[in-house]
């Protein structure tokens, strides 16, 4: 396992490995740690349409608008721009929505049946294209989103059949291969970070492979390592994933979440 002690995790700027060690908040489950995560994703956008695709994912876009990123604008996934109650906004006819993505005023946060540690991603199909053992979605919209807009990812059952050495079919472009590609390929490309049911990762690193950022409490490096078919690159100090505040903790389990769902998708 590779060393890389002068990165700095993508992480909130509250979050020291001292600091999140130390302290947890009692009761806080994993799908909350989750959440949190995929919340942190959208910090500092701005302006932007957040798309996020999954039921976590959702909750944390809704909860980085009703807090640290308010600019945010938030679809029903159709033709309106709603607001944290659902009411729309505004239109988002289709027409608009291409603009927004072809001029990068949009962050997706997608799934992956497939990454591997140049983030290259799969939702295509498993094994070999001219005859796969499965078939999956397809590409759907990952290269468009790829080259064009921020893109991050969300996986919620970490393991090595996921977090591959290797895809089998490329949907998102990852960085090794936007690099191949060219400049009209690197122009707009980003993965900010993934996060999976373990941990959150990103690509702070020289080569853009992929690095363990943080553990969500109760995980080890060794697990990760353990759920991970490639190498990671680990920091010699990981933090935790930042713990959750009591107003953003209301917050989900209050208002937007208050069936309790996300538990349902990540288990303690």
């Amino acid at each position: 396992m590779s060393t890389a002690s002068n990165a700095s995790p993508d992480t909130s700027p509250d979050t020291s490995p001292s600091a999140s060690r130390s302290t947890s908040l009692t009761g806080v489950t994993r799908a909350e740690y989750c959440v949190i995560a995929c919340a942190e994703a959208w910090r500092g956008d701005g302006e932007v349409l957040a798309s996020p695709m999954g039921l976590i994912p959702s909750i944390g876009a809704r909860l980085a608008r009703r807090t640290f990123s308010p600019d945010l604008l938030l679809t029903d996934g159709e033709a309106m721009l709603v607001g944290l109650d659902g009411t729309p906004e505004g239109w988002l006819p289709y027409r608009q929505h291409l603009a927004l993505v072809t001029g990068g005023r949009r962050h997706v946060m997608m799934g992956a049946s497939q990454i591997d540690r140049f983030g290259n991603q799969n939702i295509s199909c498993v094994g070999d294209w001219e005859r796969p053992t499965r078939q999956l979605l397809g590409v759907r919209g990952g290269p468009v989103n790829t080259v064009n807009n921020p893109v991050s990812y969300w996986v919620p059952r970490h393991s090595a059949r996921v977090f591959v050495e290797k895809v089998d079919m490329i949907g998102g472009v990852g960085y090794d291969s936007a690099a191949a590609a060219g400049p009209t390929a690197t122009r707009f490309h980003r993965i900010p970070r993934v996060v999976s049911n373990l941990g959150v990762f990103d690509f702070a690193t020289p080569d853009h492979s992929m690095r363990l950022a943080s553990l969500h409490p109760g995980v080890t490096v060794e697990e990760v390592a353990a759920a991970t078919a490639f190498e990671l690159t680990v920091p010699d100090d990981v933090p935790y994933t930042r713990e959750p505040s009591t107003a953003e903790l209301e917050s989900v389990r209050e208002i937007i979440d208050p069936r309790g769902l996300r538990d349902r998708e990540v288990k303690g």
